[in-house]
């Protein structure tokens, strides 16, 4: 039976990733350099996401990642555009798209904990599509009505949760001997207020106050249960 709060990946409160050095390519604001910004940092969420998962007993494999141009991308999943997101995950074909368009750096500049948080984010999807709670949530939200309040509410508790997934990431990382550093924390713990509060059709990702707090939430204390989204209150995920 598919879960969520009572998923594997929250039955230990010891459960968080390790801490390890992570060696990242240099970043530059160039689609070539993104991409293998991006490229280097997947085997650094492998390295803890790996163990994390196999000690829950639940299965795990490495997502795959295209970088694709221009400002609008189609998968598996369906289409978006430039307008709508940042980047993206498909389940269908397990993949994080990291499209260079999409992480603005003209708004960004040269701060690559910004968009290593983006990468992250995607990352946690990946996670929770392989722990069984993407496709809980789905159904979940599929029962509720998609876009009802009940159904809006589950997309932002999975939002949310991909949220702290990212900032335990970061948190692992930083001051560990590699590439993130205490700069590259900063840049992503002032840079994600990335909520509803602007000007989106929906309430599907939650506020910009609670798209902060949770990523900070992650990345202050790196433990799986503190990102349990479905057992927070909805007053927690609004």
């Amino acid at each position: 039976m598919l879960k969520l709060a009572d998923n594997p990946l929250f039955a230990d409160s010891n459960y968080g990733l390790q801490n390890k050095a992570c060696q990242l390519a240099r970043w530059s604001n160039n689609a070539s350099a993104a991409a293998a910004f991006m490229e280097s940092a997947k085997p650094c969420l492998d390295a803890v996401w790996g163990p994390l998962m196999s000690g829950a007993g639940l299965p795990f494999q490495s997502p795959n990642l295209l970088n694709p141009s221009g400002k609008n991308w189609s998968s598996p999943c369906g289409s978006v555009d430039y307008d709508n997101v940042a980047a993206f995950y498909c389940s269908t074909n397990q993949t994080l798209y990291m499209p260079y368009a999409g992480l603005r750096v003209e708004d960004g500049g040269a701060h690559p904990g910004i968009y290593l948080a983006v990468f992250a984010h995607e990352y946690g999807h990946h996670v929770q599509h392989l722990s069984g709670v993407m496709e809980a949530a789905d159904e979940q939200r599929y029962n509720a009505g998609q876009d009802s309040s009940a159904g809006l509410e589950v997309s932002r508790r999975l939002e949310l949760q991909a949220q702290c997934f990212s900032g335990m990431f970061l948190g692992s990382a930083t001051d560990h001997g590699g590439s993130i550093d205490q700069q590259m924390l900063n840049e992503a713990w002032n840079s994600n207020r990335r909520g509803d509060d602007h000007g989106a059709p929906q309430r599907d990702h939650g506020s910009d106050d609670h798209s902060e707090g949770w990523w900070r939430t992650g990345s202050k204390y790196n433990r799986n249960q503190r990102c349990n989204t479905w057992a927070a209150s909805s007053k927690d995920v609004a």
